[in-house]
């Protein structure tokens, strides 16, 4: 045993490694504690065990090895990190564990398996499963599947992946061991579970006994779903939800909706095995097939069609397979060959399914055609052929083929056609029905219903039926709106009938693609799938129906249409909405419209309709008119009237008069009545007669626009224009045409067709009459402006002038939005959201333009001789075939889809080995891209991606010219074809680094324009990780630079968790790339915003291509196309129509031109500003400071807006060319609105930018920037944003040179601007600059801005002038002598302006100036003769500077639950606002505010305050009403009126007017009204009447006090006693009403706020002492206060007061007094804490508190002059920390962010100091209140008690606040003995502490008032005044215990006389107010009010000094400063600070 003790005394993890088994059992046991006793799982301990782990489980001594399998179970189960072990660990359970004879270790294995599931290692536990099952060692085959089956059975199949499993099933079955199959069937029943019927394909071919055995053990599965029972971590709240169902019962039917996701995941599809077939074709399969004998031929197809019955198939080349069968099917003689080939294209499409997508559009019109077989077999073959290609493709893409057979004469076709399109139409849901794709089929449609055969009928109902079940009524009924009700109930009929393959899911986009799966098995099942209808039957059973969520990649084919539903299901509400409304009428014979019109019309009128005289027939027009505006819409006759007025003389009438009443009367009718067609046709001819006259011209053209809106603007717009043409006045024509021009702005284009008018425009522009060219050029104007770029092409041949003007016209719109539709709207959006009638009309506009476009088919022209010439082996015949090629798709210029063999032809030339045939045959497809428009679309798959093959030439320029084709492509085809399938991942897999980089970088430059994208873009993703750590340098950094435009898309999480399978080291490098990509992710495009620019045309000329794609085909075009396909379409052919304008553009594409620009132009990235300027300041850029541009700043600007700008829009903006700029500007003029947020990111690089063209010498780019720059300043004013110095200093300098050029217009803008800058850069800022530019050579630029600095301080005050005014007037001054007359003149006027501001103050500021320049001074001062008394005046008007800063309504920028103040009380607010000003303040408080700080509040509330206000515009009442004689009673103080008896009648109305008499300027009325409202307080019974009035009542009375304070009490003649009499009303009845606590409680904060306002400023009114009860005043107003704070709501009032502080902090023109008396209202509300604190909101507390730390930071706090706010703070919240303790900080969640204030740091340490200190010196800082001393006391040494005390009366900071401690300690522990620590102390210093204490003593007599001292003055004894206020000297006790000089005791004495009403001996020696308003006093107790007129009286002499400036108190932070101290020096540094404060503030606003 001797060596036991040896490896005891071992660390566990060594013992675990020992050599003897002992000690390692040992370790074990000790390890599985430690691992259960962890409970943190990041733990550093866990990472000791990391590479333990695998040997606790393959220990070879089988007893240890138990103990190591259950350690290494609890450190799976808890270890953070133990992930990292999973494949070794793993691997030796299956190798060392599973293969143990106990079976506890194998127990224990497979919870080790399972745990590591549970931590998300499923994919590698499961794998190192499937190695165990090729082990030799059968017991661990046996334990491997039963793990498996264990974890599919806990873990569900979503987590455990079955492919893999059923891939090995087969070869499990085989085994010879009895024990593995048996094992082997269990896990076969448990697949089955989870997928049902998709494991029978996998496992067809097993031993038929085992399969027989299968089927027996699956009938009994239960066919409930199975659910998931153990959960993965991140499964967490399934977990609980499942949890709760088992608690309640089992699994009730709840948790179903999680699971039953997880079911239908699995299809069979997935899980087969793709088989390669093309190989195994027989070698002589080609020949064969050809052969003449049909025996040869058959067993040519046999072979295939047995090829082809394997149900999954390998992607490979079935081009030339597919070509031969669709031979035999369309030109064979024997129908049974036909039919075979039939089912071998029926057994290729199921097998490839999407795969064969590509082969589907050649296909189909074979099979269609072939319908003309009668024969059953046949047609049920082709049926089925058909059906399974339509699984593979989109109805949009086969839609052309489909609608071409439509009109075959062969009913069996039609027939067959329309039944297939009905079977087709079940697989489809509303979205991917559009109604772009409804339109043409019903159209066709429609004429099978009314075919002569019977069953092309039968089938057409069909068909329309299942469209009618699909779309639903609305999508489908404007279609339908001429078929007969017969026919339209059996279409109903047919509908209900329909079965859906998805129920009526309409929703269902994705799942468009699925019914696939069904035809997929059908076959596998049962050979043969019969017809589709059985089918569509089998889809119904419950296995099958979870095929559908089969393949990933399978749903979003089809998502896209979601958007697209907009366009089809939705959309149809958009546009067809009113026309399913249409008013229909039958024509009414002249008699009946007599007989009607008599009924509605004056007799008289109907008389004189024909009357022979003008005057009679004017005067019957105008009572027809009066008729008609008196008649209802429903009754309105319409038809009638028009046809009456249509009567003889009708429209031949000759008075125009009479004729233009009678057009107005028309457009009167349309628009009030129910106006059809019908009516319409009466009177349109007759109009359009009228539409040249110059006299009624207008008329017409107004009657005509009201019947447009009527009767929609397509159809009148094409009877008018038919009409005008039809006759041969050419200035009807012209004006016809130009009616229409305007209608089209004002209605839109929606619904227009082009085609109708394009004749008419070409007859115009043939006519010989000027006019009506001109107009039909402006005309097609603006349908360019919705059209774009492809109008052009019908007036191709017209002559060259006249095409040259139409190019003119097109440049001039260029650029340009279409606007949005004023008219036509209000219908649409009633009948469908307006989103859809927008997109609507993008779609059609898109649609008509490119259905119009007359396409050629050049199917013919490319025959087989032609392709064989391309495939030739001479290059040079190739190249003539290529050669024919362009000429062909050159002369046809648009073409069909059908290019019969030319793509196989032409994907050969593109690996052709002479490289110029390569680069001939991209500029084919190039070419063949524009001339085939979207339909290239089904080309994409053939021979788009072959395209992207050729990106990996080796030759640069090859590989250009294919991206340039593949953008073309792209262009029309949206992104969506090209990243759906594998084909793109394919490519990128290629290890080609030119292909990668190529395909990698136009990914990066499509993706991040895309608003959604296929799944199957994850495909791509391992294949971009491989490419991240290529070999090849360029590749690594495109892969990078596409990184986060991937994970825009697909997002992180899926990013991630794509790096599972790349090996460690990989893995760490790509997810530290992930990171990095995830903060430069990109937003998403928006969905467009639908404002007004947007119009109905996106970015104009942008247009065309992209709308067409998305339109046309909107059904499967663009994943991207949702709301606004013009937008989102990713290839905008923008950039094509603005590049090369008309002729060129779609001949000849240019290759450069192809970028998209739909997308945003400024891409937000988040934090990209900030890291410019961290850049900046840390110099790892250059600075932008220059005196021209270097091309180094030009490139950086460069580089820093490549990640943020638009691609495009970056090379419009630094091309070499001016022009380009302008376009670059105009683009972003057009974008500023939209992109508020991306300008705002953008901004620093912006400016920048701009600044550049400042250097440009162009004045129209100048022009341009100037225009952009005034409505960019405009939104950053609006959005409240303040520029950063980094954008300033890098903008404002150079903005500032161009104030000197000579043009005036220029400098006129650029001063403009600078006026803008001011609201969103402070004016003391911008001051610097323009001083600075003052300093130029340029005497322009120097005259300007010095006229600008006159300007500055003319609105803002001498506060702008930086550094201080006299420096800033010193360098005005030296421009008095320039040289330049200009120059002087502007000096001379800023210096008279200021003088103006500012007073003879100038010429001390000004210094000496030499004696010339002084006389021109002063001359021009006196000139100017301005009186400096005017300039009060102007500061009201003064310009909005932060005018935002208060328009966050009273209660401080609080985000907070503002105070919801109700509407009646914002407009009092504004009154009692305006009333103020207007008051105008007594004359000495306004003159010093400088402007600066002062309050707009016109710009404010809009008004121009120039109205004098008496009384406040009560909501309730018009106040004219008080003027009314009322039943006043006698002025008896308490008189009842006799309104109040009655008042229950309607008591509300009473009180408001009673209330709004609170208010009025008269002081009887006043009175009165405060009587009656004290009455109702004072008896019970009737105080509740005035619930729901408080803060109204409230609010009139602090008026009611603001009008006392400002007009009465300045008022000369006013008697005073009459004043004194209204303040006590007032006070009377608000003492009565704050005793009633429930009424006190609805005072709301704001109100609250201006209350305690109100009451301080009333108590500081030093006028009041002058009155002989002034003092009494004060007294109740005390009394008042200590009511109000005790019972108003204690949360408002507490907020209230902490407000009101920081703004009296705030306003430097408050009296420190103010701020003190508030805070002593605070000190009382903490007092009261202890009793309140259950009661208060502390989140709102705690918020306002956040707010004001915000705004006073503790370093500010500590400027402040005195202490007091900072330790009222403090006391607040120490007090707030020991009532709550650490709760309190549960009590911050309404604060948004935490870190801009540092109250939750400051929480956190008082909670700390009082929990770890619980009470020792630590105390000291954070409670300086009274209650301090009785915690200490009870907590420590009394000693060291009074030593600290003593300590603090020895230091200058904390005299008083010792001697207050003293007091109470003294009085506290009356026995307590202070003598020792006095006796070492000087004489003076004892005496000192002496007087202190008796001072207190004194002081705190007057309990429960408002303490009202503010200093400890030594307190002489005999002295008639209890106690001194004001008087303490700043240097009392100035240090321990030094005598103080006798000034001091001078200065006391002084004032003592002075209270004493002894006179002192001069005005003058009075002590300044420095020492007067020093330290307040302590947080004591209020002391006794008499005090206060002393104090006042004070005040009011220090007036001079001191301004005490009451602002309103809504002015929460820009209220005026005063000059605070007598000297100016200190004064300007006060005043810099407080603007760095106000800085501050606002941009913590911001």
């Amino acid at each position: 045993m001797g060596d036991d003790s040896e490896w005891m005394k071992l660390p566990i993890d060594q013992k675990c490694e020992h050599k003897l088994w002992k000690a390692r059992l040992n370790g074990y046991e000790e390890a599985l504690k430690l691992f259960q006793k962890i409970d943190d799982e990041k733990s550093p301990e866990w990472s000791k065990y990391l590479g333990l782990i695998k040997k606790f489980v393959t220990d070879s001594n089988a007893v240890a090895q138990l103990k190591g399998l259950e350690a290494a179970l609890a450190y799976v189960e808890n270890a953070h990190v133990a992930g990292k072990t999973t494949g070794e660990v793993a691997s030796g359970v299956v190798n060392k564990v599973f293969n143990q004879p106990k079976a506890r270790a194998k127990e224990l294995g497979l919870d080790i398996c399972l745990m590591y599931i549970e931590i998300e290692k499923g994919e590698a536990v499961q794998e190192e499963l499937l190695k165990g099952l090729d082990n030799k060692n059968p017991k661990i085959i046996v334990a491997c599947i039963e793990t498996l089956r264990k974890a599919l059975s806990e873990f569900g199949s979503k987590i455990i992946s079955l492919k893999p499993i059923i891939k090995v099933l087969p070869k499990l079955f085989e085994s010879r061991e009895k024990a593995v199959r048996d094992e082997a069937k269990l896990l076969a029943v448990e697949i089955y579970r989870w997928i049902r019927d998709a494991l029978r394909p996998p496992l067809q071919n097993i031993n038929s006994v085992q399969l027989k055995e299968l089927e027996e053990e699956w009938v009994k599965v239960s066919s409930a779903a199975p659910k998931q029972t153990r959960f993965l971590r991140s499964q967490q709240e399934l977990k609980a939800k499942f949890e709760q169902q088992q608690a309640a019962g089992g699994d009730a039917d709840g948790g179903g909706d999680d699971e039953e996701e997880a079911v239908p995941q699995v299809d069979a599809y997935e899980l087969l095995e793709a088989v390669e077939i093309l190989s195994k074709l027989p070698k002589d399969f080609y020949e064969k097939i050809e052969a003449k004998k049909w025996q040869e031929r058959k067993e040519a197809l046999e072979a295939v069609e047995l090829l082809v019955k394997n149900p999954k198939l390998e992607s490979g080349d079935y081009a030339d397979l597919v070509k031969v069968l669709k031979k035999v099917v369309g030109k064979d003689t024997n129908v049974m060959l036909v039919a075979l080939a039939a089912k071998c294209l029926a057994g290729l499409a199921t097998g490839l399914r999407k795969k064969f997508g590509q082969y589907a559009g050649h296909v189909v019109p074979t099979i269609l055609e072939k319908f003309k077989e009668k024969k059953p077999q046949v047609v049920q073959a082709l049926q089925e052929a058909i059906d399974a290609i339509f699984l593979t493709t989109t109805l949009q893409n086969i839609s052309e083929d489909v609608l071409a057979v439509m009109d075959n004469k062969n009913p069996t076709i039609k027939q067959q056609t329309s039944l297939f399109i009905a079977r087709s139409f079940r697989h489809c849901t509303p979205s991917t029905l559009p109604k772009s794709l409804l339109k043409p089929f019903c159209a066709a449609l429609l004429k099978h219903i009314n075919d002569s055969a019977p069953e092309v009928r039968d089938a057409g109902f069909e068909a329309l039926g299942t469209a009618l079940k699909v779309a639903g009524e609305k999508a489908v009924n404007p279609f339908l709106a001429d078929v007969d009700k017969l026919k339209l109930d059996r279409i109903k009929e047919c509908a209900e009938k329909v079965e859906l393959v998805y129920g009526k899911k309409t929703g269902g986009a994705a799942e468009k693609k699925e019914g696939r799966p069904v035809s997929g098995k059908t076959p596998a099942l049962s050979g043969s799938g019969g017809d589709k209808e059985t089918k569509d039957a089998a889809t119904k059973p419950g296995p099958q129906k979870k095929a559908p969520a089969v393949k990933s990649g399978g749903p979003p084919k089809k998502s896209k249409p979601a958007g697209a539903a907009g366009v089809g299901g939705a959309g149809a509400k958009g546009k067809k909405g009113p026309e399913t409304k249409e008013i229909f009428e039958s024509e009414l014979s002249i008699e009946v419209c007599e007989e009607k019109a008599a009924a509605v019309l004056p007799a008289s009128c109907i008389q004189q309709l024909d009357s022979g005289n003008w005057k009679e027939r004017l005067a019957c027009m105008e009572e027809f008119q009066k008729a008609v505006e008196l008649m209802e819409r429903s009754e309105m006759p319409c038809q009638v009237l028009v046809r009456m007025l249509a009567k003889k003389p009708g429209w031949k009438e000759t008075n125009f008069q009479v004729m233009q009443m009678k057009l107005h009367i028309v457009a009167l009718i349309a628009q009030k009545g129910n106006f059809s067609k019908t009516s319409a046709q009466v009177v349109l001819d007759g109009l359009v007669d009228k539409v040249g006259d110059v006299k009624c011209g207008s008329n017409a053209k107004e009657a005509m626009t009201a019947i447009a809106e009527a009767c929609q603007l397509p159809w009148t717009a094409e009877q008018v224009v038919a009409t005008a043409f039809s006759q041969k006045n050419p200035k009807n024509q012209s004006e016809t045409l130009n009616w229409l021009s305007n209608a089209i702005k004002e209605f839109g284009f929606s619904g227009l067709n082009v085609k109708a008018f394009i004749s008419n425009v070409k007859t115009a522009l043939a006519a010989t009459n000027p006019a009506v060219r001109t107009s039909a050029i402006t005309l097609l104007g603006v349908m360019y402006l919705y059209v774009g770029p492809p109008l052009r092409m019908f007036f191709e041949d017209e002559k060259p002038a006249l095409l040259s003007q139409i190019d003119a016209e097109f440049e001039k719109m260029q650029g340009q939005t279409a606007p949005a539709p004023t008219r036509g709207i209000s219908r649409n959006s009633v009948a469908g959201g307006g989103d859809d009638a927008e997109e609507e009309e993008q779609e059609d506009v898109g649609n008509d333009v490119v259905d119009l476009l007359p396409r050629t088919d050049i199917g013919e022209k490319i025959t087989a001789e032609l392709v064989s010439k391309i495939g030739d082996k001479n290059w040079k015949i190739r190249k003539e075939g290529l050669d024919e090629v362009t000429s062909i798709i050159n002369d046809a210029k648009f073409i069909q889809p059908n290019i019969g063999e030319l793509p196989a032809a032409l994907k050969g030339r593109l690996n052709d080995s002479n490289k110029i045939l390569v680069q001939q045959t991209l500029s084919i497809l190039q070419q063949l891209a524009t001339a085939m428009g979207p339909n290239i679309k089904q080309h994409v798959k053939n021979l788009g991606i072959p395209v992207i093959t050729v990106l990996g030439d080796s030759k640069n320029n090859v590989r250009a010219a294919a991206l340039a084709t593949v953008n073309a492509w792209a262009e029309q085809t949206g992104m969506k074809e090209w990243l759906e399938g594998e084909d793109l991942s394919e490519e990128l897999k290629k290890e080609n680094p030119f292909l990668r980089q190529e395909l990698l970088g136009w990914l990066a430059e499509k993706l991040p324009t895309l608003r959604s994208v296929p799944s199957d873009l994850l495909l791509c993703v391992p294949h971009l990780y491989s490419c991240l750590e290529d070999r090849n340098g360029d590749v690594r950094k495109k892969a990078q630079d596409a990184l986060p435009f991937f994970m825009m898309h697909l997002g992180f999480e899926k990013m991630a968790k794509a790096t599972s399978k790349l090996k460690p080291t990989s893995k760490d490098q790509v997810l530290a790339m992930l990171e990095k990509a995830k903060a430069n992710m990109p937003a998403k495009p928006a969905a467009p915003a639908k404002a007004s620019c947007r119009g109905a045309g996106g970015a104009a000329p942008a247009k065309f291509q992209p709308a067409s794609a998305s339109a046309e085909d909107s059904g499967s075009s663009s994943a991207e196309s949702k709301p606004d396909p013009k937008r989102a379409k990713a290839g905008g052919a923008s950039s094509k129509a603005k590049g090369v304008q008309g002729k060129k553009v779609l001949s000849k594409p240019t290759l450069k031109e192809d970028d998209d620009k739909s997308g945003p132009i400024f891409i937000i990235v988040p934090n990209g500003k900030e890291q410019r300027m961290k850049d900046e300041k840390g110099l790892k850029v250059l600075k932008w400071n220059f005196t021209t541009p270097r091309d180094e700043y030009i490139d950086q600007l460069k580089t820093q807006m490549s990640s943020c700008v638009a691609k495009w829009l970056q090379d419009e903006m630094f091309h070499a060319d001016f022009q380009h700029h302008n376009k670059a500007l105009a683009v972003m003029i057009e974008h500023l609105e939209n992109e508020k947020d991306g300008v705002i990111s953008c901004l620093d690089l912006i400016l920048k930018w701009l600044t550049l063209r400042f250097f440009d010498t162009n004045t129209s780019v100048l022009m341009k920037a100037l225009e952009y720059l005034k409505l960019l300043f405009n939104l950053l004013s609006q959005e409240e944003y303040h520029l950063t110095e980094n954008e300033a200093s890098s903008f404002i300098p150079y903005l500032i040179l161009k104030v000197g050029e000579p043009k005036d217009v220029i400098r006129r803008d650029v001063r403009a601007i600078l006026n803008r800058m001011c609201l969103i850069y402070p004016a003391s800022k911008m001051f610097t600059f323009i001083m600075e530019g003052t300093k130029s050579k340029n005497s322009k630029q120097r005259a300007e801005c010095l006229e600008e600095l006159g300007c500055l301080v003319e609105s803002y005050g001498m506060n702008v002038c930086q550094p201080t005014p006299g420096k800033a007037l010193k360098e005005m001054a030296t421009h008095i002598g320039d040289r330049d007359n200009t120059v002087r003149n502007a000096a001379l006027n800023t210096i008279v302006t200021v003088y103006n501001v500012h007073g003879d103050q100038v010429f001390k500021l000004i210094g000496n100036l030499s004696e010339k320049d002084m006389s021109m001074l002063e001359e021009r001062i006196k000139r100017s003769a301005k009186r400096p008394s005017a300039a009060p005046v102007r500061q009201a008007e003064e310009k909005p500077l932060r005018a935002q800063n208060i328009s966050t309504n009273a209660s401080m920028l609080r985000k907070g639950p503002a105070e919801d103040m109700s509407s009646k009380l914002k407009i009092m607010y504004r009154t009692y606002r305006i009333q103020n000003r207007n008051m105008g303040g007594h004359a000495e408080t306004a003159h010093t505010v400088p402007r600066e700080f002062q309050l707009d509040l016109d710009e404010i509330e809009n008004d121009n305050g120039t109205v004098r206000c008496e009384m406040p515009a009560l909501v309730q009442h018009k106040l004219d009403d008080i003027f009314e004689p009322v039943l006043i009673p006698e002025p008896k103080i308490r008189a009842v009126s006799p309104h109040f008896d009655d008042m229950h009648s309607n008591t509300a109305s009473t009180i408001n007017f009673v209330i709004s008499q609170v208010a009025s300027g008269d002081i009887n009325t006043s009175i009165q009204a405060l009587a009656q409202i004290d009455e109702v307080l004072r008896q019970e019974d009737k105080a509740e009447a005035m619930s729901g009035h408080i803060d109204q009542f409230l609010i009139a009375t602090f008026m009611q006090l603001r009008l006392i304070y400002n007009t009465h009490m300045a008022d000369e003649k006013l008697d005073k006693d009459e004043i004194v009499k209204l303040y006590s009303c007032i006070i009377g009845s608000m003492i009565s009403l704050f005793q009633i606590e429930s009424l006190a409680r609805e005072a709301s904060t704001g109100v609250l706020k201006d209350l305690m306002h109100g009451l301080i400023t009333l108590m500081l009114d030093s006028r009041l002492e002058d009155l002989e009860e002034g003092e009494q005043v004060i007294r109740s107003v005390n009394l008042l206060v200590v009511k109000v704070l005790e019972k108003s709501d204690q949360t408002n009032i507490l907020s209230a007061l902490l407000v009101l502080l920081q703004d009296s902090l705030l306003a430097t023109a408050s009296s420190p007094k103010f701020s003190e008396l508030v805070m002593k209202c605070l000190w009382r509300m903490v007092r009261l804490l202890p009793e309140t604190i259950n009661s208060i909101n502390l989140d709102r507390i705690l918020l306002d508190i956040h707010i004001f730390m915000k705004v006073f930071p503790k370093e500010k706090l500590k400027q402040c002059k005195s202490e007091f706010p900072i330790r009222t703070l403090k006391t607040l919240l120490h007090t707030l920390c020991k009532l709550k303790g650490p709760k309190i900080l549960d009590h911050l969640t309404m604060i948004d962010n935490k870190n801009e204030s540092e109250l939750e740091a400051h929480l956190c340490r008082v909670v700390k100091h009082s929990m770890d200190q619980s009470g020792n010196k630590a105390d000291k800082d954070t409670e300086k209140g009274a209650s301090r001393i009785e915690e200490k006391a009870s907590k420590a040494k009394v000693n060291d008690i009074l030593a600290e005390i003593f300590k603090k009366i020895g230091s200058k900071e904390n005299t008083k606040e010792g001697l207050a401690e003293l007091y109470e300690y003294k009085k506290k522990y009356s026995d307590a003995d202070i003598e020792p620590f006095l006796k070492n102390s000087s004489q003076f210093f004892q005496s000192y502490v002496e007087r202190g204490l008796r001072l207190i003593e004194t002081e705190r007599e007057g309990k429960g008032r408002i303490a009202a001292s503010t200093g400890i003055s030594s307190q002489m004894e005999g002295t008639c005044v209890p106690a001194s206020t004001h008087t303490v000297s700043s240097s009392i006790g100035n240090s321990n215990g030094e005598e103080v000089g006798p000034s001091v005791y001078l200065e006391r004495l002084k004032i003592l006389r002075q209270r004493c009403g002894l006179d002192n001996a001069k005005q003058e020696d009075r002590p300044p107010l420095t020492s007067l308003l020093s330290k307040p006093a302590l947080p004591t107790v209020a002391s006794s009010t008499d005090m206060l007129h002393s104090k006042l009286s004070q005040l009011r002499e220090s007036r001079e000094q001191y301004q005490h400036l009451d602002l309103d108190s809504n002015q929460t932070h820009s209220s005026g400063i005063g000059t605070t101290l007598a000297s100016p020096s200190s004064a300007a540094a006060n005043i810099d600070d407080l603007k760095k404060r106000l800085e501050r503030i606002k941009s913590s606003r911001k």
